[in-house]
């Protein structure tokens, strides 16, 4: 790979005039481009860590329509922003927007701070985060780097070392900080961003068509394919996991995790993880006494749901109970209720839970955003 010093001035001021001017011209027609409000801005790039653009459109226009200012999120209760934020994943994000915006209400005036240095002291803001929000609601020369910008660049570099290691992580960044140097950083950034995302992509770039094709080294070392190296991904872990509907007088209890880790924060039925080579349903009556201190009745099984998660796949078996003994004392468990099925399919909850609601039949498993797609259907086809 070349050093910061063997590439000219001259082909990095190149490189940058064809990606903006191409930027220009093929961007994608996206919501967050349409606005200079840092505080949307930041909101559409917390979403898009991990998640694809498609699947964040509807949940960013119905964020901003509840939460349009700071303010306004930072006086949310955070259930509510849960509910939002409910089949988008990775939950600890809409958590640290909820903290952050508290925090930029009540010591910095309800504005955004306008440096990465003072970003990055807000809950949930990274250097990517940080680099973004600067770069593209304040026009400041801060670089980022995510996946798109890492393949982007170390084709063009023909750089075949490690990318997960710390060392690669930092060159490249320091890579990243000299080509955002000049006009328009943050539409240089989001031309980074776009050529990875519709061009430079993981198979089959398409190279004929790429604005910086001429200078890329990996392209002209004949398999930019092969570009960047990563360490094969350990496979997910496969774990057994119980839920049960527990009924009383037409109401099924519900339980809400403590904040922090897996779903923090999530409403779900009551059950837990199975131990290895446990019995099912031993195993489910064990968890509801070691969480509830309840004992069940008889049981029946309802079946099970799968669902992959990034670093574990998980099969859960769903049961139901129409009788229980003792007085629920929960333990690691932060609240209880007991909720009408549609009540309960409107809290905040991960994909298991609505999984496991549907196989029992007590709601669609329609996803937050299949639903807000229905009812635009509806709603239009009412208009005159």
């Amino acid at each position: 790979m070349p050093s910061l010093s063997e590439i000219s001035d001259a082909r990095v001021s190149t490189v940058r005039r064809r990606l903006l001017s191409w930027y220009d011209e093929y961007r994608r027609d996206l919501p967050w481009r349409k606005t200079k409000d840092p505080f949307a801005i930041w909101i559409s790039e917390s979403m898009l860590q991990q998640t694809r653009v498609d699947t964040v459109i509807p949940y960013y226009e119905r964020f901003l329509d509840r939460f349009p200012t700071v303010d306004q999120l930072a006086d949310a209760e955070l259930e509510d922003v849960y509910g939002l934020w409910t089949g988008l994943g990775y939950y600890s994000r809409a958590r640290n927007l909820h903290s952050a915006a508290q925090t930029i209400v009540n010591e910095h005036a309800g504005q955004l701070p306008n440096t990465v240095k003072d970003l990055r002291k807000l809950k949930g803001i990274g250097p990517y985060t940080a680099g973004a929000v600067a770069s593209i609601a304040f026009n400041k020369e801060e670089p980022l780097v995510d996946g798109n910008v890492i393949r982007v660049l170390t084709r063009w570099l023909d750089w075949r070392e490690d990318v997960s290691t710390k060392p690669v992580l930092d060159t490249l960044w320091k890579w990243a900080g000299r080509l955002v140097k000049g006009e328009r950083p943050g539409d240089f950034n989001q031309a980074l961003m776009e050529l990875g995302a519709t061009v430079c992509t993981p198979r089959a770039p398409r190279c004929l068509i790429c604005p910086i094709q001429r200078s890329c080294l990996g392209r002209q070392a004949g398999d930019p394919e092969s570009i960047p190296f990563k360490p094969k991904k350990k496979r997910a872990q496969s774990v057994q996991g119980v839920a049960v509907w527990i009924e009383r007088k037409g109401k099924g209890l519900a339980v809400r995790r403590p904040e922090g880790g897996l779903l923090g924060g999530m409403w779900e039925l009551p059950g837990g993880t199975l131990e290895t080579n446990e019995n099912i349903e031993a195993g489910l009556r064990r968890c509801l006494h070691e969480s509830l201190s309840l004992k069940l009745g008889h049981l029946k099984a309802m079946g099970q749901i799968e669902h992959l998660f990034s670093h574990r796949r998980l099969k859960l078996h769903i049961f139901q109970a129409h009788a229980f003994e003792g007085r629920i004392r929960r333990h690691e468990i932060a609240e209880h209720r007991w909720l009408s099925p549609e009540r309960m399919a409107e809290l905040p909850q991960g994909g298991p839970t609505r999984k496991a609601l549907a196989l029992l039949g007590k709601t669609s498993h329609e996803s937050p955003r299949s639903r807000l797609k229905s009812e635009r259907q509806n709603q239009k086809s009412l208009e005159p």
